[in-house]
């Protein structure tokens, strides 16, 4: 007993809080990593939209579930609403606005709890539980969305090339697309087949594949737009220009990938100076709890913290628009 009562003290038992709080934290960021990701097993359909006509749905009920609602559509909710749906939509998950808030509010009242086992101030613990309960599933969204985009930039050429094989053999151009959208994997097959399923709905094909830039918010897609709006109007090859439309996109695609290694060393350098002063507050708060516990109720602490946030923030942004390159 003697043992336990010398590591039980008051040190020891702060430790073990802050570490079962770096636990929980990991643990709710994980387990909502894995809920967004939502990734299909090898036995299942290779994309949403075939899915969904395993399952029955009739072409209204998977335009509803899969396109995002338009400007005329959501008019009267706020615009953030507006634009969650749309990155909602954008990262291939199913939830409403509303769900994916519950979300955050669940998470901030965990953090919230945790950290009432701290002897941070309850306004800090109250701003921090909604900081994070909010930034962590909204990055884990902002991730999957890059994902998403350059898993479907990644796949366009190829489902430029299938649609160019398909008019050169003389396949009317709803087919040529209606074969993407049954052949490829997401995101592309079903941003595909949202297409196939507007035309077939009665929707125009160059107001479609509008809506397709619009939705997916790609400088390729918008030419590509561009150039089925044109041949819809005046008839032209569009085999050959979708087919130089690929050829243009795949080589980006290198250009970038040459560009982001040319560049990984800044990058890296820019993460280690962003994440540097994170994990010395974190160490040094784990290490000697007083070191910054013993100044809380100084007048100066609250703008002194808020200026040294602010500079860390600005120093991360500035880092990183200078490692990242358009092309």
């Amino acid at each position: 007993m003697s043992v336990l009562s010398a590591f039980l003290t008051e040190q020891n038992i702060m430790l073990l809080v802050y570490c079962g709080i770096a636990l929980g934290v990991l643990l709710a960021f994980t387990a909502l990593s894995s809920f967004l990701s939502n990734r299909e097993t090898t036995g299942e359909v290779r994309s949403r939209r075939l899915r969904m006509i395993r399952e029955g749905r009739s072409i209204e009920e998977r335009l509803s579930l899969l396109k995002p609602p338009s400007s005329e559509d959501a008019t009267g909710q706020p615009s953030f609403m507006r634009t969650l749906a749309v990155q909602l939509r954008r990262s291939g998950l199913t939830l409403t606005p509303g769900a994916f808030l519950g979300i955050c509010a669940l998470l901030s009242v965990v953090i919230f709890g945790a950290l009432m086992l701290t002897p941070v101030p309850m306004f800090l613990v109250a701003i921090i539980a909604l900081v994070v309960g909010f930034a962590i599933p909204i990055i884990a969204l902002r991730i999957r969305v890059d994902r998403q985009t350059k898993a479907l930039i990644a796949q366009l050429p190829d489902a430029l090339e299938l649609m160019a094989r398909g008019l050169r053999v003389g396949h009317p151009l709803n087919t040529s697309i209606g074969a993407v959208a049954q052949e490829m994997a997401d995101p592309i097959g079903s941003e595909f087949g949202i297409i196939y399923d507007q035309v077939n709905y009665g929707d125009d094909l160059p107001e479609a594949f509008r809506d397709f830039a619009e939705r997916v918010d790609i400088e390729d897609v918008y030419y590509l737009s561009a150039s089925i709006g044109i041949q819809h109007g005046t008839g032209s090859d569009l085999s050959r220009v979708v087919e130089l439309l690929a050829k243009v996109i795949r080589g980006r695609i290198m250009m970038r990938r040459k560009i982001r290694a040319i560049s990984s060393e800044g990058r890296a350098s820019a993460m280690f100076l962003s994440v540097i002063p994170i994990l010395m507050f974190t160490f040094t708060s784990i290490s000697s709890p007083t070191y910054y516990g013993g100044v809380y109720d100084e007048p100066l602490f609250i703008p002194m913290a808020s200026a040294v946030v602010i500079l860390t923030v600005l120093n991360a942004i500035i880092l990183r628009r200078l490692v990242n390159f358009h092309v």
